[in-house]
C-alpha cells in the first residue's frame, strides 16, 4: 500500500512535469530554465533535480510513460497472435487508452504538442531517438519470449520490430508536421501506414 510519503513525492514530480510540459509548449524548450519550472511549482532547484536528472528527462517523462505502458501491452497481448499483430493492436490500443496513462498529470492535449516540441527541438529528438533504440531491443526480446525463440541466434524479431518503428517514426513525423494535429489523427495514421507495411514492401508498385 502507497504511504503517505510516496503519495506527496509523486504529487510533487507530477507538479514539477506538468508545469515544465506547461512551459515547454507555451515558450519552448530552450528559453525555459529549471528555476522557472521549480519556481512554478514552489519548490527549489534542488528538489527539482531530485525527481529529474535535468529538463531534458522532464521533456521525454510523459513519452516514456506511455513507451513502458506499450511495451507491456506487447507482453500482455494474446500469445496466439502473430508478431506484428501484437505490436499493431498494442500500439492502436494504447492511442485509445491514452487518456487513462497520461491525465492524472496533463491533459491529452499538452501531451500531443509536447511531440511538436520534441520534434523540432534537436537535442529533445537525439534523446527521442536514442531511447527509441533502446526500446526496439526491449521489443525484440519481448517479441522474442512470446515465440520461444532466442533473440541473438534468430533475426527474425529484431527484423520484426525495425520494421514496425520505422512505420510508427514516420507516422510520427508526418503527423507532427500534418494538417490533422490530433488525437484521431494520429490513430488514423497509424492503423493506415501499418496496414500499408505488407503492400509496400512486398507488393509491385508498378501495377497499375
Amino acid at each position: 500500500m502507497e504511504t503517505l510519503r510516496e503519495r506527496k513525492k509523486q504529487r510533487t514530480r507530477d507538479a514539477l512535469l506538468r508545469a515544465a510540459v506547461e512551459l515547454f509548449t507555451s515558450r519552448g524548450y530552450e528559453r525555459t530554465t529549471v528555476d522557472e519550472i521549480a519556481a512554478a511549482v514552489d519548490v527549489s532547484q534542488r528538489t527539482f533535480f531530485r525527481y529529474f536528472t535535468g529538463k531534458d528527462e522532464a521533456a521525454l517523462a510523459l513519452v516514456e510513460m506511455t513507451v513502458e505502458r506499450f511495451v507491456e501491452a506487447v507482453r500482455e497481448r494474446p500469445p496466439h497472435e502473430p508478431p506484428m499483430e501484437a505490436l499493431r493492436q498494442a500500439v492502436l490500443d494504447g492511442w485509445h487508452s491514452i487518456n487513462e496513462v497520461v491525465e492524472s498529470v496533463v491533459p491529452v492535449e499538452l501531451y500531443l504538442r509536447m511531440y511538436r516540441v520534441i520534434e523540432s527541438t534537436p537535442v529533445l529528438l537525439a534523446a527521442h531517438l536514442r531511447r527509441s533504440a533502446e526500446v526496439e531491443e526491449d521489443l525484440a526480446r519481448v517479441i522474442a519470449e512470446r515465440e520461444g525463440l532466442d533473440v541473438d541466434a534468430d533475426p527474425r524479431p529484431r527484423l520484426a520490430v525495425a520494421v514496425f518503428s520505422g512505420v510508427m517514426r514516420v507516422t510520427e513525423r508526418q503527423w507532427t508536421t500534418g494538417a490533422d494535429f490530433s488525437l484521431d489523427g494520429i490513430r488514423v495514421l497509424t492503423s493506415l501506414y501499418l496496414d500499408g507495411v505488407s503492400p509496400a514492401l512486398l507488393g509491385d508498385w508498378r501495377e497499375a
